[in-house]
This record gives structure tokens, C-alpha cells and sequence, in this order.
């Protein structure tokens, strides 16, 4: 199998069951085709290891389920196998479906019951509202995931994305949450989406103290900002470096019903 490219979220689906060998062929066919958009055939662990997801008995038609799906997801990674030891490696005993995001180096599983009404579209939700990046954007999709995940301390650069500088800017933050990968969460919202001014308001900022970088905790509720005349590495990470000492510039314990309406976490 050819070198793959280096994605943030994978996807695997293991049957028990043998495909036949028309799907087989087809499964095959694509993995070696030139497009890059279709699941690719997992032989071992190894190979298995790089995706996300796991399913025991499923139905052969849910291949083309996995087909519908893939050209939809351009930064996702998709396999299938029916080897045994990738089966055993990940412990399935019965219909699930694993997300693996290295993001925050977490499973997200869908459960038997989930599976069985299984469709594409159901299927995409799931993929969008736990798709983080090493810089996620901040909408009412991405914000599920945000507050499901295991990494508990947030980092939001608040700048509108038509300015000139934001192409520059959100390299420099990308170069900066690789600094902290696995330890604060990268997010970007959008001063210029309208929605996204309960965000701003939220931490106490006015549009003109931005672009901005506020950092929040989602276990203690606690926050601080720092308004930026420019977004640089070493700003987002003496930021960040001052938070986790438990230096902050603003004292300030949220309340969670001002938590919950700027930042509602819905279930799966």
C-alpha cells in the first residue's frame, strides 16, 4: 500500500464475514485506482492501524455505504478489512463503528443499536461533528466534538477571515498548535460570521480589540484573553505556556449557564 497522506481523522470498518469476491474486486479496484476518495483495502495491522473503526456481522452492503460516503470527505482516511488479526488487534465484539482523531488521541464509537439504522447521511454527521483538525473552526457542527473531547483546555483566535492577514495569521497558529498537540485545543472563529459575536461578547472582547486569542477551561470554567496586534508563534505560545502555569491576565470563573449558551454540548 502506497504512502498515505496525513490526516487528523480515520475511519475503518472490519467485517467477520468474507466479502464475496465481486466486492472484493471492487474494494481492491479502488485502493489501487488513481483516486484517492475511495476506501482502501487493509491486508494487517499494520495497515489497519493508520484508520478508525471497527464493525463485527455487518451486512456486505454496507460497502457501498462506505463508497457513498468517502468522496464527501476529502481530509479523512477510509479502510475495510475482513483479516482476522485487525479484528482481534481492536477487540471487536460486536457492531461497532470507532472514530480515531489524533487530534486529541481519541474513540468515538457508534453502538450496535446506531449501526443498524445505519445510512449515509447519519454516517456523515457523526464524521462532521467529531472531524477536529490541528486548527478546528468554530461552528454549531465542529462545537460537539470541541466539548467531547478528552483535551479540556481550549484555545480561540478570534479574527475575521476576510482580513488581508488571516492567511499568514492561521499558518502561524497551525506552526503553534503543533506545540501543544494533545495538551490545548486550536480553534478558529470567524469575527465575521454574524453568529459568532456571542463568542466574542462571551469573553468580554469588542470587534475592535480583535484579532485575539482567548483560552478557556473547560473543567473549572476559567478563561483569560489577549488582545493581539499580530498573531505569531511565540505569542500563542507564551499564551498558552502562562495559562497552563496558572498565570492568567483576567481572573474570571464563567458560569455555566453563560457556558451552556454560548457553548451548547449536545449528545451523539
Amino acid at each position: 500500500m502506497g504512502a498515505m497522506p496525513f490526516r487528523h481523522l480515520y475511519l475503518l470498518c472490519l467485517f467477520t464475514c468474507k466479502l464475496s469476491p465481486e466486492v472484493a474486486a471492487e474494494v481492491q479496484e479502488s485502493s489501487d485506482g488513481p483516486s484517492a476518495r475511495e476506501p482502501v483495502w487493509l491486508t494487517d495491522v499494520q495497515a489497519a492501524m493508520e484508520f478508525v473503526a471497527a464493525a463485527e456481522d455487518l451486512e456486505v452492503p454496507a460497502v457501498s455505504l462506505f463508497h457513498s460516503v468517502v468522496k464527501n470527505f476529502q481530509d479523512v482516511s477510509f479502510g475495510i478489512s475482513t483479516a482476522s488479526e485487525v479484528l482481534a488487534h481492536y477487540s471487536v465484539t460486536g457492531n461497532t463503528i470507532s472514530l480515531f482523531r489524533l487530534v486529541d488521541n481519541k474513540q468515538l464509537d457508534l453502538k450496535s443499536e446506531d449501526i443498524e439504522s445505519m445510512d449515509a447521511t447519519k454516517l456523515s454527521h457523526f464524521i462532521q461533528r467529531n472531524n477536529l483538525h490541528l486548527v478546528t473552526e468554530y461552528n454549531p457542527m465542529t462545537v460537539i466534538g470541541l466539548f467531547n473531547s478528552m483535551t479540556s483546555i481550549h484555545l480561540l483566535l478570534m479574527m475575521n477571515k476576510a482580513s488581508p492577514e488571516h492567511e499568514e495569521s492561521l499558518h502561524r497558529y497551525r506552526e503553534a498548535a503543533k506545540l501543544f498537540q494533545g495538551k490545548i485545543l486550536f480553534i478558529l472563529v470567524d469575527s465575521g460570521v454574524k453568529k459568532n459575536g456571542k463568542v466574542i461578547s462571551f469573553f468580554k472582547l469588542k470587534k475592535p480589540q480583535l484579532p485575539a486569542l482567548a483560552i478557556y477551561q473547560t473543567l473549572d470554567d476559567v478563561w483569560d484573553t489577549l488582545p493581539v496586534t499580530e498573531v505569531s508563534v511565540e505569542h500563542v505560545q507564551n499564551f498558552c505556556d502562562g495559562f497552563l502555569k496558572g498565570k492568567r491576565l483576567v481572573s474570571v470563573r464563567l458560569q455555566v449557564k453563560q457556558v451552556e449558551a454560548c457553548f451548547p454540548s449536545w449528545s451523539l
